[in-house]
């Protein structure tokens, strides 16, 4: 696959991975339409929970361009808690953002890609997709239902000539946890330090997303780290379940 003259918008790119992403893709030569909640020169506003915003966004495409090559739903929170101590507003937050944000943003342009014959869904999860550490269940929960979405978004639309690609990476230096929100101190701790000492940063982790567009890989695990974790999980599952039951007591430590 080539970039080049592509069109590709992507959500939550004023920073981190979107705007990498960005980076990679306007490299190669592509357009690339930035959005982000947050108002900021050259972004356009786009709150991935409000059907306006997307609606908005659709007509700008429709305006700008005639039409989208890529979509790339990247926009999302981190968050979680251990189930007696997260609330149920947490875990709606996290489905409202990380789960309805990317349906929203597919079903949007799912009629502009059915029309031109042509496109490409790229949702950015998360390795919590695939492997499901303790402390973390509504983040795992939504990152699991996203690599759910993308599996039946290329299962639906392939007819139509669309392709749906999901990015499962470890952790990655980036500012996710800048805007983390929730009960469990423990929790938000362990994972600050986990981003803090990650081995790659955004720009490592945009240039094998784009390679694993490029392969045709429908699930995108980008990291070494990520690769190995799923592999455990996939060959030997009691050794992956000890593995995370240690993880759980480990976080219960913390919290002590």
């Amino acid at each position: 696959m080539t970039q080049q003259q592509q069109r590709v918008l992507i959500t939550g790119a004023a920073s981190g991975l979107g705007a990498a992403l960005a980076r990679a893709w306007e490299e190669r030569g592509a357009d690339v339409l930035r959005t982000d909640r947050a108002p900021a020169e050259g972004i356009l506003p786009l709150d991935i929970t409000s059907d306006a915003d997307w609606a908005a966004a659709r007509e700008h495409v429709e305006r700008t361009w005639g039409g989208l090559d890529v979509l790339v739903n990247n926009a999302g929170i981190a968050g979680g808690g251990r189930l007696d101590v997260s609330g149920i507003d947490e875990w709606q937050r996290l489905v409202d953002i990380n789960l309805l944000g990317a349906v929203r943003g597919t079903a949007t342009f799912t009629p502009m890609f059915k029309r031109q014959g042509s496109g490409r869904v790229v949702n950015i999860a998360s390795l919590a997709g695939l492997v499901h550490p303790a402390g973390m269940g509504g983040y795992n929960a939504t990152k699991a239902a996203v690599v759910a979405l993308t599996e039946t978004t290329g299962h639906e639309l392939a007819a139509h000539g669309v392709s749906a690609h999901v990015v499962c990476p470890s952790y990655f230096r980036t500012n996710l946890m800048a805007g983390v929100e929730g009960r469990d101190a423990a929790l938000q701790q362990v994972m600050t330090q986990l981003v803090q000492d990650a081995p790659l940063g955004p720009e490592e982790i945009a240039a094998a997303v784009l390679d694993g567009i490029d392969a045709g890989a429908e699930l995108i695990i980008p990291d070494d780290a990520a690769r190995a974790a799923y592999r455990l999980k996939l060959t030997d599952r009691a050794s992956y379940d000890a593995v995370m039951r240690a993880q759980a007591r480990k976080l219960d430590a913390v919290a002590e």
